[in-house]
């Protein structure tokens, strides 16, 4: 039994464990799906269609995009909060001020609680649901994929495009290389043209002193 002063009970609140926190982070049913399932919440869950009723956003309808179970709340599409920065950021809501007009039926486990108790024509509607909502999701991850593989192949197209274009052109060394080539021959003519020195004739060394010394003490005239 949970006690009746509110200090303890925000504490049970705030330190409870995650399996209760789940279950606590549940919203009202639509009247018509009140009356399909014969029952009045729900836990919330990622991909339910949900309508604000109170604050800021109330009326805006859409699909919860992620539910923080720490927090106990939920984020929706289009619901956001413009920072300091000027970034967008998605507002926490908490389930309680939430009504959910359609359930995403696509989860087995869940499929199997709503039909606990049920006719066996509700079940047939739900399973017929489920089919058409797993169809809608096979398609939009098709569309997806598409839109990535023709956004690649625009930035390979837009890559390739400027590499054509650099192709013909000369590079540096290839225009510099035949200049070159023609500057040799010119300095070949050239050298051809001018003529060759002329050798000076070899002249005859004279005898010196020691030569001279050496001869006259030997009788040579």
């Amino acid at each position: 039994m949970t006690s009746i002063k509110p200090r303890k009970q925000r504490y049970i609140l705030h330190n409870a464990p995650l399996h209760k926190k789940r279950k606590w982070i549940s919203s009202h049913l639509a009247e018509n799906l009140l009356l399909k399932y014969d029952r009045r919440s729900l836990p919330v869950v990622k991909g339910d269609t949900v309508k604000v009723m109170r604050g800021n956003y109330r009326g805006h309808e859409d699909k919860i995009s992620k539910v923080n179970v720490r927090d106990q709340t939920v984020e929706i599409e289009g619901a956001t909060i413009t920072t300091a920065k000027g970034t967008k950021i998605a507002k926490p809501i908490h389930a309680s001020t939430l009504l959910i007009t359609k359930l995403n039926v696509t989860d087995k486990w869940r499929r199997r609680k709503l039909e606990s108790g049920l006719s066996e024509t509700a079940k047939k509607e739900i399973e017929k649901e489920a089919a058409e909502q797993l169809k809608t999701l096979e398609a939009e991850k098709k569309a997806a994929e598409e839109a990535v593989k023709k956004a690649e192949e625009k930035q390979k197209e837009e890559t390739q495009e400027p590499l054509k274009e650099e192709g013909p052109t000369q590079t540096p060394e290839e225009i510099i290389e035949p200049k070159t080539e023609e500057e040799k021959p010119e300095e070949k003519i050239e050298k051809s043209d001018v003529e060759p020195p002329k050798k000076k004739p070899a002249t005859k060394k004279s005898p010196s002193k020691k030569t001279t010394k050496k001869n006259k003490e030997e009788g040579e005239p």
